[in-house]
């Protein structure tokens, strides 16, 4: 018996709109998904063995890293080692996201530095224990989801500015020199050290850099088997191999001994230059160690990984995490402590499944940091200069300098970028919070106000926010309009305040008394109701296409109605999308899922499954129909569609989606199978094996929700999403993959009138039939049927 649950979105969605599965895939042992992920279980401490892995995987990561960042900051070097120790053990067992790895990150290397170099060491320890205490009551006061209200251009801004100090300030050290105080100081710098350069210095740097860049991108199999090292590592342990062999003296890693290790000191100096220092960290760990825990939630939920549910990040305890962190690394002599992005997605990449991989990353640390003190001190500063370089310049994402480029955003960026270089992060923030206010201010202000006049008609167009400050410039093209004509006034903004509304219709009252006529329209040429209280908004999404009795709409002469959505299409939306188009238009469409439905107009595949373009294979026919292999009789579009799918697209799974009214199966119900062959009846043909289904007394009725079907025709639209499963599988593209274990099939049906998906819930080996009882009529995704 086949079971179609109703699925509401509850959550973010990260692929299609689908979203992940939140019912017992059948085949998966119900106790090993609900259960918590391995080792989390009450009573005993067991290790999956994907967490040992991921474990040592990122603990070569950070060991490099960390010693890297604490030289950048000018902190002793053991500094790094403390930070990467507590930030894997304390923020792993008490922080909100499991799979986050958190430590000395790049991110606080400028403002660290600043710190000891105007208090010292010791007082910058003091500091981060405060900011530590300051992240707790922020995480006590719940606020840890403001920070994600920060605009994202000031944040990428922000880093891409402390990457350029820190590869500036690192430059110096790969030419054989020193480096100055601050980024404009090392850029003045620059060409005096340019002519002194050291060769062996910068041999060691220029080798740590090519293996970065070439070790990701070794073909073949031997690459495989290479990058199971870590690049970071292999760049270290390259450059140190290459001083030892060539016997280069350079300075190296000096390690003293933990007996002489500085601990803080009580704070001293001005009050007001210490809370700013303190708000300081406190501000841009916490957002950077957030923003880390989104995009960890992303990465967790796009990876194909066993059934292992991986709990989404709690933010506020994360942020209680990061503060005991810091409270525990800046009491040891450690680094201040943040989410790490980079640990942390490969820490997801390598298959972790719970936070034991984290606190066992941290575990290793420690034992690097006792016993491994001599290896340690082989390693030349240069390479660990230019392995921090490397990451300071890889912190100009090239994907959100597009990103805000696409969103308009990037003279935010770029003026928080210069700031933060040229004065210093917590001003460079504070500029780049001013130009995004004052750029908004100015989005909200500017109107643009045309009057111009067409055949039989004048036109006023609004595009913008209309606001008072606009009302003079619109008086003054409404009074150019002539008294007694026709005038369609198109708005063209989301929000009109009083004033301009009040000014809008003291026109349209004057105008028409004069024997002229009035229509305001929206930007796809819709007609808007006059008072916002006789205004249907039910539809309001969806403007521009719909068909429905909402409100009386005449049919407008002057133009056809796909003419001008393709106009509005033209003028609005495409200026949004032609980056991305044209990206898709570059390296060809790679979607993820194949979605084959019926052609009903009523049916939007984009509405329904929240996709946009790339996303989706979409196969549209009559009746949501897959004939067998073979029984085509000379159409082979589907069974085309299917293998173009499968072996070409290499897509993850197939989607065949049924609903409510199908004019296909009201078909299939009234036709008798005898009469003229018309082309409606030949393709009908296809479905017949969904009627004798239905009809069977060897099968049982699908049921939708826990109830019945109403009616034989909704019965039939269910049956007919299990029947066509069935065929799906008979072709021998789909069956190889399914075999293969490469493929999965999804079954969908949509509720027209109730605006409702509902997601096949039942299968077994060998058909889609079966029942399950563990499923949840609040899942939000597709419920995989096994192949």
């Amino acid at each position: 018996m086949s079971a179609c649950v109703p699925t509401r979105n509850t959550g973010n969605n990260h692929d299609t709109g689908i979203g992940a599965p939140e019912a017992d895939p059948p085949g998966v042992d119900p106790r090993q998904l609900h259960a918590p992920p391995p080792g989390a279980g009450p009573g005993r401490f067991r290790i999956a063995g994907a967490d040992f892995s991921a474990s040592i995987s990122v603990f070569l990561i950070a060991l490099p890293l960390s010693l890297g960042i604490a030289l950048a900051t000018g902190a002793p070097l053991q500094a790094g080692l403390v930070a990467a120790a507590v930030g894997g053990l304390v923020v792993g067992r008490f922080g909100g996201a499991p799979l986050q790895v958190s430590g000395p990150a790049a991110g606080l290397t400028v403002v660290t530095a600043d710190l000891i170099q105007q208090y010292g060491w010791r007082i910058t320890c003091a500091i981060t224990v405060l900011a530590g205490c300051a992240q707790l009551g922020l995480a006590a006061l719940r606020v840890a989801r403001s920070a994600l209200a920060v605009s994202p251009a000031i944040v990428h801004g922000m880093l891409a500015g402390i990457g350029l100090t820190i590869a500036l300030a690192q430059l110096h050290i790969v030419l054989g020199g020193t480096p100055q105080s601050s980024a404009p100081d090392n850029l003045i710098a620059l060409p005096d050290q340019l002519t002194g350069l050291r060769a062996d210095t910068l041999s060691v740097g220029v080798l740590c850099v090519a293996v970065l860049l070439v070790w990701p991108r070794i073909p073949g199999r031997a690459g495989r088997v290479l990058r199971r090292i870590p690049a970071t590592l292999a760049a270290v342990g390259a450059a140190t191999a290459l001083t030892l062999i060539a016997g280069v003296r350079l300075p190296r890693v000096d390690l003293p001994s933990w007996s002489s290790h500085a601990l803080p000191s009580l704070p001293e100096g001005p009050v007001l230059g210490l809370i700013a220092a303190v708000l300081t960290i406190t501000l841009v760990g916490s957002v950077e160690s957030l923003l880390s825990a989104v995009a960890v939630d992303k990465l967790v939920a796009a990876r194909k990984a066993p059934a292992v549910r991986i709990p989404r990040a709690r933010l506020d305890r994360e942020l209680a995490g990061q503060g005991a962190a810091n409270m525990v690394s800046g009491a040891l002599g450690g680094l201040p402590i943040t989410g790490v992005a980079v640990r942390s997605s490969a820490n997801v990449a390598a298959g972790a499944v719970s936070r034991h991989s984290t606190m066992l990353h941290g575990f290793w640390v420690v034992l690097a940091a006792l016993l491994l003190v001599p290896v340690l001190d082989l390693i030349p500063l240069a390479a660990l200069a230019a392995l921090v370089m490397f990451v300071g310049v890889k912190m100009v994402n090239i994907a959100h300098l597009r990103s805000v480029r696409r969103n308009r955003e990037l003279l935010v960026y770029a003026v928080t970028s210069v700031s933060v270089v040229a004065t210093g992060v917590l001003e460079g923030v504070v500029i780049g919070i001013g130009v995004a206010v004052a750029v908004a201010l100015h989005r909200l202000t500017r109107t643009r106000i045309t009057e111009e006049r067409r055949e039989g008609f004048h036109r006023v167009g609004v595009r913008g926010q209309l606001t008072f400050l606009a009302v003079p410039r619109l008086s003054r093209a409404l009074g150019q309009v002539p008294a007694g004509s026709d005038c369609v006034v198109e708005l063209d903004g989301s929000f009109m305040d009083h004033a301009a509304y009040e000014a809008l219709h003291d026109w349209q009252a004057s105008h028409v008394a004069q024997g002229g006529s009035v229509e305001f329209t929206g930007r796809a040429g819709g007609r808007i109701s006059e008072p916002a209280s006789e205004t249907h908004g039910c539809c309001r999404p969806w403007t521009p296409w719909r068909n429905h009795h909402c409100e009386d709409r005449p049919h407008r002469a002057t133009a056809h109605r796909l003419a001008d959505g393709l106009s509005s299409f033209q003028r609005d939306t495409a200026p949004l999308v032609r980056d991305e188009l044209a990206r898709l238009a570059r390296e060809g469409q790679q979607p993820s899922h194949a979605f084959l439905t019926c052609s009903d107009s009523r049916l939007v595949t984009s509405m329904i499954t929240a996709s946009g373009p790339g996303d989706l294979y979409t196969v549209r026919n009559m009746g949501n129909l897959v004939p067998l292999p073979g029984a085509e009789s000379g159409d082979d579009s589907v069974a085309a569609a299917i293998e173009y799918a499968v072996d070409v697209l290499k897509v993850d799974s197939i989607t065949v989606c049924g609903h409510s009214g199908c004019s296909a199966m009201q078909a299939l119900l009234a036709t008798p199978p005898t009469g003229a062959q018309t082309p409606l009846r030949r393709w009908l043909r296809h479905g017949r094996p969904s009627l004798e289904r239905m009809r069977s007394r060897h099968r049982s009725w699908a049921r939708i929700s826990g109830r019945l079907p109403t009616d034989a025709l909704e019965q039939l639209c269910l049956t007919n999403v299990v029947q066509q499963l069935e065929h799906l599988r008979a072709h021998e593209s789909v069956a190889r993959r399914l075999a293969d274990g490469t493929l999965k099939l999804h079954g969908m049906y949509f509720h027209v009138g109730e605006a409702q998906a509902y997601l096949l819930a039942g299968s077994d080996e060998h058909a889609f039939d079966a029942v399950f009882d563990r499923v949840r009529p609040a899942s939000s995704a597709l419920v995989h049927a096994r192949g």
